[in-house]
């Protein structure tokens, strides 16, 4: 099956196009194979039929899951969650009270470490010690956010490509088509989750804020098995691995709108999916409706590559706003860890190179996203984020460094990482226009545009009076300086 959602596929737009114009099936453009007319016409007893063995698949496909809970939404997390645990197994060990100590030391030390390399404050108010399935538990609700939109696109792109006529009759079969959408998307996603779950290494692993807000959690069974083959011991990897965690878990908890940003930025990318239809219209044609009651015809056509993403411009502006924000976070996140452990633990800056390739070569947690929403989470810049963010604590320490954080307006844009001269210049005071504060540059601009408005305001009121507003450069008419 291919990595991206339902099937998803890059495929070329010529080649998609070239497809709607060859279909000579009964349907032409309609992707169900309903004609919206001419000699066929539309069938509501095909409809009918159809609607049946829809039903009995539903039945079938929910059966062989267990039983399938409520669906509320356009997934069925009741069933991602089982099957992400089934993939687990029963014989998850739980953390045992020596681990439980060894996390919270190791964090421990790690924030005190921290406080000297940043000026933002602890941001985790608790740290614990998960299991696999405490990783799936915890960090759901965030998945629902990101997987939703992508679901909600999808179902209704299959609503709005219904003709017509079978509009008036599609009620029940759309509600169906809902269930079975929800049933896969929530197989795939358990499927994805359960493998997620056993590589992860703390919850912010993969970038993204997961788990709940204030927990810093570690998971010692994949950081045991992260530690086997490297050179540094496993206590000093745990310290290194919470350290990054707590420098997260500072920068989400005190950048208030940060958190928004970039999950934001995802569901942006989701809601900008575009389907070409013309794949379905050709699945369609050659499937007979009645075969719909086996459950394989359905999984066969989910996996030839069916549904194809046109990717937008909206998607764009989204992407690259989400790897800008991901490359300055992880640059930042690896400036202070380093000058917050370097010096004491020897090996820090092998580790950091180890997870940056990790992470760049596109290992679990970047498939297993890219499996969920249709996106590559990958930072491609996080190198020359994190020279900038090396400059910054050179050149003007590090709180002014973190006070760019205080607005997004003020952070670099993935020109600046490209080229950060002209950023870097403009903090430190030099030739491009520089600010000391930029809070205070702000409010100046703030100040200066309520001060334009009151004026304007107050001219207002005069004209209103009935007094003639006074130009500035009027004069006392008797004084016999001002103009005629």
């Amino acid at each position: 099956m291919s990595d991206l959602p339902f099937g998803f596929s890059t495929g070329d737009d010529d080649d998609s196009g070239k497809r709607r114009a060859e279909g000579n099936g009964p349907g032409g453009n309609d992707p169900f194979g309903f004609g919206a007319g001419g000699a066929g016409g539309f069938d509501p007893s095909q409809l009918g039929q159809m609607l049946s063995q829809l039903g009995q698949m539903i039945s079938g496909m929910g059966q062989g899951m267990g039983p399938g809970g409520t669906q509320s939404g356009p997934v069925n997390y009741d069933v991602a969650k089982r099957l992400a645990r089934q993939q687990l197994g029963s014989t998850i060990a739980p953390i045992t009270a020596g681990t439980t100590k060894a996390v919270t030391d190791a964090a421990h030390l790690a924030e005190l470490w921290l406080d000297g390399a940043t000026v933002l404050p602890a941001g985790a108010t608790k740290t614990v010690a998960w299991t696999p399935n405490d990783w799936i538990e915890e960090t759901l609700p965030t998945w629902k956010r990101l997987c939703d939109p992508v679901a909600e696109q999808i179902s209704g792109m299959w609503t709005a490509q219904l003709p017509e006529e079978a509009k008036q009759f599609a009620g029940p079969m759309v509600g169906m088509l809902g269930q079975m959408g929800g049933l896969a998307f929530g197989s795939q996603l358990g499927q994805a989750l359960g493998q997620l779950a056993k590589e992860v290494l703390t919850s912010t692993d993969i970038g993204l804020p997961l788990g709940p807000a204030g927990t810093a959690a570690l998971l010692p069974t994949a950081i045991s098995a992260f530690s086997e083959g490297l050179e540094q011991p496993e206590s000093e990897i745990m310290v290194f691995l919470a350290a990054r965690e707590a420098a997260h878990q500072r920068l989400f908890a005190h950048v208030p709108w940060l958190r928004q940003q970039v999950l934001g930025a995802v569901e942006d990318y989701a809601r900008g999916i575009k389907m070409d239809f013309s794949a379905i219209e050709e699945a369609a044609q050659g499937i007979d409706p009645m075969s719909l009651s086996d459950p394989s015809k359905l999984e066969e056509l989910l996996s030839q590559g069916t549904f194809e993403p046109q990717t937008t411009p909206e998607q764009k502006q989204a992407l690259e706003r989400l790897e800008t924000l991901l490359a300055l976070i992880e640059g930042w996140v690896d400036v202070v860890v380093t000058d917050a452990v370097g010096e004491r633990l020897p090996g820090a800056g092998a580790l950091s190179e180890t997870l940056r390739r990790r992470r760049a070569t596109g290992g679990p947690a970047e498939q297993t996203f890219a499996t969920l929403v249709g996106l590559e989470l990958r930072p491609r810049k996080v190198r020359e984020a994190s020279a900038l963010w090396r400059r910054l604590t050179t050149d003007v320490e590090m709180e002014r460094r973190d006070k760019v954080w205080e607005h997004p307006d003020l952070l670099p844009d993935s020109t600046d990482l490209d080229s950060p001269a002209g950023f870097i210049d403009s903090i430190i005071g030099g030739s491009t226009g520089a600010f000391d504060d930029p809070l205070a540059q702000l409010a100046e601009t703030e100040a200066r545009e309520r001060d334009a408005a009151d004026l304007g305001k107050a001219k207002a009121d005069e004209t209103d009076s009935g007094e003639t507003p006074r130009d500035e450069g009027d004069t006392d008419p008797d004084s016999g300086t001002g103009k005629p």
